[in-house]
Order: C-alpha cells, then sequence, then structure tokens
C-alpha cells in the first residue's frame, strides 16, 4: 500500500460525502496518482465501515465492467468487485429519487443468490452454478461520484464501483433450468427498447464473474456468504436515466423486473 491509513480515511469520507450529498469529485488518482489496488479497496473497506456505522447491512456484492461492451465504454480492461448495503435495494416496481443521485444509469444484469458459502482460490463456474439457489433479473442503477462519469480502474473501486440503486425481481430459477450464456435480455425505457444482450456478454457466463469474486476475495481471506445477493456485471452498456423514466428488464424465461425514477 502507498498511502498512509489518514489519507484512507480521509479519502473515504470525501468520497462518502459525495455519495451522501449528491455530489461529483474528480477521479481522486488525480491527486493521489501513486495509489495501488490495496489501496483502492481499502478505500471502499471504509466507505463500507461508514455505511455499517450508520446501522446500515450488507446484503450481497456485485461484479462491474464484466461485459466487452461495458468495458469498451468505459475504457478498461478488467472487472471490479463492490459491495451491496440494504439502503441500495428498491422494491420491484419502486421509485429511485435522481436528486438523491449525481449522473444515474441502469445496466440489466442476472442477480444469483447463494445457498452456500463460496471462497477461492480456484472457485469456478461449476461450482458456483453447484452453490447457486436461485437466478433472477436484476437492474442495476449505477452513479459514479466521478465528474463526468470518467474514471481510471483504482478511482471506481475506491469508490465501490459505483454503486448506488439496484431491483431484483421476475421468476426466479435454478440455475439448471436455463442456459445462462444464451439467454436472451430486453431493457426498455419508457416502453422503448434501448439494450439487447445475452448472458454470455459477461465474461462468456455470468457464473464466471462470481467465480472471479470469490477467487478475488479468497485472495484476502474473505468468502462470499451464503444467502448473498450477487449481481453479476452490466449485460449491456449502461443507459442514462432521468426523472419520468421507467425502466423494464426482460429476461428470457425469467420474466421482468421495474423500477421508476422520480
Amino acid at each position: 500500500m502507498n498511502l498512509s491509513a489518514a489519507t484512507i480515511a480521509q479519502l473515504a469520507e470525501h468520497l462518502d460525502n459525495c455519495q451522501r450529498n449528491a455530489q461529483d469529485t474528480p477521479k481522486i488518482t488525480d491527486q493521489y496518482p501513486d495509489m495501488d489496488w490495496d489501496d483502492a479497496y481499502a478505500i471502499q473497506d471504509a466507505i463500507l465501515a461508514r455505511h455499517l456505522g450508520r446501522g446500515a447491512r450488507v446484503i450481497g456484492l456485485k461484479a462491474g465492467l464484466t461485459s466487452h461492451a461495458k468495458m469498451k465504454q468505459m475504457g478498461v480492461e478488467t472487472p471490479v468487485f463492490g459491495f451491496l448495503v440494504d439502503e441500495y435495494s428498491v422494491s420491484e416496481g419502486g421509485e429511485v429519487k435522481v436528486s438523491e443521485l449525481i449522473h444515474p444509469k441502469v445496466e440489466p444484469e442476472i442477480a444469483f443468490v447463494l445457498k452456500h458459502a463460496l471462497r477461492g482460490p480456484g472457485c469456478h463456474i461449476g461450482a458456483v452454478l453447484a452453490a447457486t439457489d436461485f437466478v433472477m433479473p436484476g437492474i442495476e442503477v449505477i452513479d459514479s461520484r466521478y465528474r463526468d462519469f470518467k474514471f481510471d480502474l483504482k478511482s471506481v473501486v475506491a469508490d465501490n464501483t459505483s454503486a448506488s440503486r439496484f431491483v431484483v425481481g421476475g421468476q426466479p430459477l435454478r440455475p439448471n433450468q436455463l442456459d445462462l450464456r444464451t439467454v436472451g435480455i430486453v431493457l426498455e425505457k419508457n416502453g422503448e427498447p434501448v439494450a439487447l444482450g445475452a448472458g454470455a456478454a459477461v465474461l462468456g457466463h455470468p457464473a464466471a464473474a462470481i467465480a472471479m469474486l470469490a477467487n478475488h476475495l479468497g485472495a484476502r481471506g474473505q468468502e462470499i456468504p451464503a444467502g448473498s445477493v450477487i449481481l453479476s456485471g452490466g449485460i449491456t452498456e449502461a443507459v442514462a436515466v432521468a426523472a419520468g423514466d421507467n425502466v423494464c428488464l426482460r429476461v428470457q424465461g425469467m420474466g421482468s423486473v421495474s423500477l421508476r425514477f422520480v
């Protein structure tokens, strides 16, 4: 690690305040170009500690930048990982207040819910599928705290991979009831299709993102707990939204899930 504990705490407070006050900021590597991966995840951990200190509860995890389309859109080359707390969860068909966000975008995802804990190293797609209770459609609302949604990988990791809100719903299915590689999705905004894709857009198979997350946590002495909700990453590019928009994700064989922005 290249940053001091005091600097990590200061940056965590800064990014946490940006999220709470819906204010943007230049990416933090502009000021701290020597920040390394351990620093970035330490800042993310410190932000999580601030959430927990306010009474939040961890309910899941997320993988980000897992599709080639998303990597190209954001100019990056590898996935990143973050946490989900209960205050991010939106009920199916529920409202998201844009006044609480900076520049929200939505991503269509496949959500996994685990019946058994997963731990790396050596986790693979088969192990993920065996540990999965069910999968379901999910919409993640991402909202980078960085100005103009411009960041590098270390900055976005520190910012908890742009996490802000999410909704899951539709028809839960056992993973052996469908082929997650070929399952098709349609993301609609105000009744019009705005993105199309298939599960294979996420690293060839959405479960590959979960395996990478388990291996990432395993290297840090952690695991994905049983019961976790895990967002496997955007299948398509993210789509910008504004107040008045209604967003619906339809997933082949899994029904639909929706939310609206007010």
